[in-house]
């Protein structure tokens, strides 16, 4: 396999080699949930979706991890806004990004770990680096001495003279120095908190990550992604983290996604142009906002217009019809005939032209033009009087492993009715009686592709339509 890939932290493209042949460890920051998620938030779920399934693709298994932040000053207030707890506002929003990002084709990680239920992994890991000396603890707070670690700064390659402190990163009285950062926070009054060595309080940002990626996935992992914007100082700081805990590299792989621009200019509340994925699939099909994410390269910016999402529905309905054409003639055809050698090999070159762009760094805008070059291709042998079924068969199958690498559906999927997802339900049940876990996934998966919501009771499983 011949997979290369941007690391930020070389900032050059390198090819990929993880730490075990076959497998791959990847964690991909999540969202913090006091809201539904922004156009800027689907990207990175949409975009590392598409590369774990490339992965999988070429035959790794991979072990995906992607968390939430479930306490934060923000969902706080968003809590105290609504006359809410921080619970069933974190539950309430987390939910909501299950159903945007399914409807959007992005499969479920295998663990979703939130904050809370890593606290004490959480704690543990700010005491060790508390008896290392990277950390102490100042009036209940508790922060990282920055410049304990000597390679801070490394992946945004910055001197650590030089660094402007991150929006997250306040300058207080009780810090040794201005660029030490918060492991833990002590409680104000009426907060959420958790008890600690150094009194009631909730963890800092940056720790968590640091403390899921140990938990789930180890000291070092193959890949650690997240949109642009996370670079510094929440990969910084992570890294600093993790490594002085540890004594080894975090991540072999750094991969950061673009920004997205609405209509031109940057995205944000000031300008009052802040997209909720919510509001945009009502008014868009999520199969043509997925297409018109991935149809170009993840690093690039990207601008965001209902123009652009037109453009985008155009070029997916001619894949589509063509996909539809195919299967049609497919389906009046008879098994006659010899394969021809020459339209195999068409769909070949076609095929490996995807294969290629996605070996260069998952580019995926070059993998949708290979795509629409299979596209001609299948329509000129449509033309032909006679067409034989394996070479049909040919033409569906490498469009198929191209629409599943790159997350898109090629046809309607019909509503499923009642007794079908009962039915399916009851399987899956079995499954995991019988701890086939792969199915019982399968399962779940293809019912929320369905936009059917599961939820698991005491009571039993019950479920209802997003």
């Amino acid at each position: 396999m011949s997979i290369k890939m941007y690391n930020t932290l070389t900032r050059k493209i390198e090819q990929f080699k993880p730490l075990e042949e076959g497998k791959v460890k990847m964690y991909v920051c999540g969202p913090t949930v006091y809201n539904y998620i922004h156009i800027g938030n689907a990207r990175p779920a949409v975009v590392f979706d598409m590369v774990r399934r490339y992965l999988e693709y070429r035959g790794y298994d991979v072990e995906y991890i992607s968390n939430f932040t479930d306490v934060d000053d923000k969902i706080i207030k968003a809590a105290n806004e609504m006359g809410e707890d921080v619970k069933t506002i974190s539950e309430k929003f987390i939910k909501a990004y299950h159903e945007d990002t399914g409807a959007l084709g992005v499969k479920t990680a295998d663990k979703h770990p939130t904050v809370t239920e890593t606290m004490p992994e959480i704690i543990s890991f700010i005491e060790r680096l508390v008896d290392k000396g990277y950390a102490y603890e100042s009036q209940g707070d508790v922060y990282f001495r920055t410049r304990k670690f000597d390679d801070y700064g490394k992946l945004s390659h910055q001197s650590i003279d030089d660094l402007q402190l991150g929006t997250r990163i306040e300058v207080g009285e009780k810090k040794e120095d201005p660029l030490d950062f918060v492991l833990w926070k002590s409680a104000k009054p009426g907060e959420i908190y958790w008890n600690s060595p150094w009194g009631n309080g909730r963890p800092g940002w940056h720790i968590e990550c640091s403390a899921m990626v140990k938990k789930y996935l180890g000291d070092t992992i193959d890949i650690h992604a997240g949109g642009q914007d996370l670079s510094f100082p929440h990969h910084e700081n992570e890294i600093a983290q993790s490594e002085a805990l540890n004594e080894k590299q975090m991540a072999n792989y750094w991969l950061h996604n673009g920004y997205i621009n609405i209509d031109n200019e940057k995205m944000s509340k000031s300008l009052g142009n802040f997209i909720l994925v919510h509001d945009i699939i009502k008014k868009f099909d999520p199969n043509v906002v997925r297409f018109f994410i991935v149809n170009a390269h993840y690093r690039s910016p990207i601008n965001f217009s209902d123009e652009l999402l037109n453009s985008s529905e155009n070029g997916l309905e001619r894949i589509k019809t063509t996909y539809a054409n195919l299967q049609h003639r497919l389906d009046e055809t008879a098994n006659l005939g010899e394969e021809k050698d020459k339209w195999i090999d068409e769909i070949d070159s076609h095929h490996d032209a995807f294969i290629k762009e996605m070996d260069n760094d998952f580019n995926s805008a070059n993998a949708v033009a290979a795509l629409f070059e299979l596209v001609k291709t299948a329509n000129l042998y449509l033309r032909e009087k006679h067409t034989q079924k394996s070479v049909l068969e040919y033409f569906l199958k490498r469009m198929d492993d191209m629409a599943y690498v790159l997350g898109i559906k090629l046809i309607e999927e019909k509503e499923l009715l009642d007794d079908e997802i009962d039915g399916l339900i009851q399987e899956r049940i079995e499954a995991r009686k019988n701890r086939d876990f792969a199915r019982a996934d399968e399962i779940r998966d293809l019912l929320k592709d369905r936009n059917i919501i599961l939820e698991d009771t005491p009571q039993g499983t019950r479920w209802k339509r997003g």
